[in-house]
């Protein structure tokens, strides 16, 4: 769990973490377009429950995120989450017809260039870990300052 990357990172750990926390956020504010009613509208069953829990999920994960607390553990979620909206929305607009009105690769492409934004950025924090300002280093930090204090008294 070494956290000592870039501090860099935290450009990335914002742009991500504050997507996921603002779109779980807007599933409840806005349950007939963005929640159940969109959940229900795309033909998931259940639309009700996994709209919630998606949205509790894009507001925890994302909020371990921004701050840099358990990063790439919350990015695991974020990125099943994001890979599912991928899957069940944008690939739809591959299909003759489209959905909701757009057609074929770059359709789709304009449609998903968050999604996809996400799921990059998700992939680096999963590899690169949260960056020096983060939580996770320090805590790591001082872990380690407590590991040399108890060793070198």
């Amino acid at each position: 769990m070494r956290a000592d990357g870039s501090p860099a990172v935290i450009c990335i750990r914002l742009a991500v973490g504050l997507v996921f926390l603002s779109e779980g956020i807007q599933k409840f504010l806005y349950p007939d377009k963005l929640g159940p009613g969109r959940f229900d509208k795309i033909g998931i069953p259940a639309a009700t429950f996994f709209a919630d829990l998606d949205g509790v999920v894009e507001i925890a994960c994302g909020a371990l995120v921004v701050v840099g607390l358990l990063t790439r553990l919350a990015a695991v979620p974020l990125l099943i989450d994001i890979s599912l909206a991928i899957v069940l929305t944008k690939l739809r607009e591959l299909r003759p017809g489209g959905f909701q009105g757009v057609q074929g690769f770059w359709g789709m492409a304009h449609d998903a260039r968050t999604d996809f934004a996400m799921l990059l950025g998700l992939i680096f924090l999963l590899w690169t870990g949260p960056g020096r300002w983060s939580l996770d280093a320090r805590l790591t930090n001082n872990a380690h300052a407590a590991r040399n204090t108890a060793s070198n008294p």
